[in-house]
């Protein structure tokens, strides 16, 4: 054979043979994902809603994951799950040969596919850098790309992948969320027959289901670890007899304050978009008090009951009732319930719905007056008043709820006794306008008609921001914004938002301690003396509508203000007498007294620029005679109505009696 010969079969039967090689290598591989991603790993994680005292709300997910540390899982865990996926997984390359000879063997034997040959690190490949279809070209550069891995990362960051990234069944990605979904605990605390279960689940998680397959693969994952001697045999025994007892799956869905959640949710996506909300691992620390709003929650479902035996309906009616709950001084909403059931209906009655407010909204009209030189004791004639009228009819002529006229009187009583014709003639005298946006001053968000209708509280507004304007009169005229997030922080523990109270002064304090100082008449003698059993100063005021459509009462201590509506989504009457005393009011003490319990009495702050002086409450002026009758009433020091004035000096030495309306000056506890 000559050399030329020789060279040639050379060539032919050694080095195209190797090009070849070097070609189908580089035809299965030129394209193949790039590895370097795996080492900034940064999967979709589940934002976790945390309530004030740092009680675990709620959670917002598309894929139900926890990141946790290779340190963080119990080692029985690590164990069972090198015993079921990947018995060689610290001696081998990314690919084993045994692994795939013993599990066609194991899978011939006993009829059905109860091991697979990947390898850990194959798995990884298929869960993050490749499609999941069955082919050849796949499966080579599934081991090429697994090669290619455990030469880039260690074998514990290739663990923790594998940990955080696989899926479980019944929604759960990665062991500590599998941990939490099955067993209501963390990977950390999990025991032998608890990992040896889990540790079974990857291979086919919704094959195993079902209880008799899942005990039966639990058996062979304790077996497997028996042989590699992971643990002894009178281990394998116990675990393998111990039952199987999953938490309820309803549990695991966290749903303690729906409607607050939803409100939540909705700040956050408008601000960040969904996808940072569902996929980022935000920890998200709101203003929720969860024993407020479990006391809410409670209040509402008594009050809808009550309602329904009241009204004499066998079955559950469709009455809706909402709560919402503020801390004045920094605008937190501690409680929100936006409806009797958010199974039913998503949609927020506290924040969403735009109901009339009725007498509710009495109090603006009235804050608004004494901001135009009324008094607590100025006089007003209740007596029958015709307006003028662009509608149908030419004249309208307002009614009192009882069809009565009560003759000249006071603010501060009409203001206690509900009086429409004499809000009518104040609003009236001070200028609808001036009202409207006084009102929107307050942060009363809704539609005001510009019509003397609106002293019935015929605008549409929300109880959010009627509870806001309440809030206001609390804090000495500071409004402060209704807050539901204090701060956000990302999956690295960088804080992305943080809010401090925003605050705002609407109103002078003296203004603010005079309306306030009125609605605690209201309580002690008026429409809402059914609240006067909260045993503690409170002020507040009824609200209900024509046909009695709604029913409202909002009402504050020195440290919460609150607000409860009633009615029907489809405006039908709730009955007539379902007014405000009688279908909100109840709730609202209902749950009130559950919020203030062990909290100590405290009384409202009476601020500079009061005084206080005697009168004769008929007539709103000083006593002519000894014998009249006489009230402490307050004022503003720098705007006392003639006849007053002379009188101040004296007044401001003179201290209420103690059963005055007027508690002694203290400052609330903060919060």
């Amino acid at each position: 054979m000559n050399r030329f010969v020789f060279t040639a079969l050379v060539v032919v039967l050694f080095f195209l043979p190797a090009l070849g090689v070097v070609g189908l290598y580089y035809y299965f591989c030129y394209d193949l994902p790039r590895i370097e991603s795996l080492r900034d790993y940064r999967p979709a994680l589940v934002s976790e809603v945390y309530g004030t005292r740092g009680e675990l709300l709620g959670e917002f997910f598309i894929e139900k994951r926890y990141l946790i540390k290779l340190s963080d899982v119990a080692p029985v865990f690590i164990h069972a799950l090198l015993a079921a996926e990947d018995a060689h997984f610290f001696e081998h390359k990314g690919i084993s040969l045994w692994s795939i000879v013993r599990a066609a063997l194991k899978n011939i034997s006993a009829f059905e596919i109860r091991q697979g040959g990947s390898t850990i690190t194959q798995q990884i490949v298929k869960s993050l850098l490749l499609s999941p279809e069955k082919t050849l070209s796949r499966k080579i550069k599934e081991a090429v790309l697994a090669m290619r891995i455990e030469q880039y990362l260690s074998k514990e960051d290739i663990l923790t992948l594998y940990l955080n990234q696989i899926y479980f069944g019944r929604g759960a990605y990665g062991i500590e969320a599998a941990a939490r979904v099955y067993f209501g605990k963390s990977a950390h605390d999990l025991n032998l027959a608890e990992a040896a279960f889990l540790a079974g689940l990857p291979k086919a998680p919704n094959y195993y289901r079902d209880p008799t397959r899942a005990r039966e693969r639990r058996a062979y994952v304790l077996g497997r670890m028996a042989e590699l001697g992971f643990i002894q045999e009178h281990e394998r025994q116990e675990a393998e007899q111990a039952p199987l007892v999953f938490v309820d799956r309803a549990a695991t869905n966290m749903n303690k304050a729906p409607y607050f959640l939803d409100y939540v949710k909705r700040a956050i996506e408008q601000k960040y978009g969904a996808e940072q909300l569902y996929n980022e691992g935000l920890r998200i620390e709101t203003t929720l008090d969860l024993a407020m709003q479990k006391a809410a929650e409670d209040a509402i479902a008594r009050g809808i009951a009550e309602y329904d035996r009241r009204t004499g309906r066998k079955q559950p009616s469709a009455v809706q009732a909402a709560l919402v709950c503020l801390y004045p001084y920094s605008g937190h909403i501690k409680a929100m319930v936006g409806g009797r059931d958010y199974q039913e209906s998503q949609f927020n009655r506290a924040v969403q719905s735009r109901r009339q407010p009725g007498s509710a909204f009495k109090p603006i009209i009235y804050a608004a007056a004494l901001d135009k030189h009324y008094t607590p004791a100025s006089i007003i004639v209740d007596s029958p008043f015709v307006v003028e009228s662009r509608g149908p009819c030419t004249f309208w002529e307002p009614q009192n709820y009882d069809r009565m006229f009560q003759g000249p009187t006071t603010l501060r009583k009409a203001l206690t006794y509900s009086r429409n014709v004499v809000t009518v003639k104040i609003l009236k005298d001070i200028g609808v306008d001036y009202v409207i946006n006084y009102a929107q001053a307050l942060g009363i968000e809704g539609e005001f008609p510009p019509t003397l209708a609106l002293s019935l509280g015929t605008c549409s507004v929300s109880l959010l921001s009627m509870v806001r304007a309440y809030a206001a009169f609390c804090n000495l005229g500071t409004s402060a914004e209704p807050l539901c997030i204090t701060r956000i922080v990302d999956r690295d523990g960088k804080v992305i938002e943080e809010n401090n109270p925003q605050l705002s002064a609407v109103l002078s304090p003296e203004t603010a301690y005079l309306i306030t100082s009125m609605l605690q008449s209201v309580v002690e003698e008026g429409t809402g003396k059914k609240v006067r059993a909260l045993n503690r100063p409170c002020a507040g005021k009824t609200g209900t509508t024509n046909d009695v459509r709604d029913a409202w009462f909002i009402g504050f201590t020195p440290r919460l203000v609150t607000g409860v509506w009633v009615g029907f989504d489809d405006l039908s009457p709730l009955g007539r007498h379902e007014t405000g005393a009688v279908a909100a009011s109840p709730i609202w003490l209902d749950f009130m007294q559950a919020a203030c319990e062990g909290e100590p009495v405290q009384s409202f702050t009476v601020p500079e620029g009061i005084v206080f002086i005697k009168i004769n409450p008929a007539t709103g002026l000083p006593p002519q005679t000894p014998t009249e009758e006489t009230v402490f009433e307050c004022f503003k020091e720098n705007d006392l109505p003639p006849g007053l004035q002379e009188r101040s000096g004296a007044a401001v030495d003179e201290e209420p009696e103690p059963d005055f309306l007027i508690s002694p000056p203290e400052m609330p506890t903060p919060e």
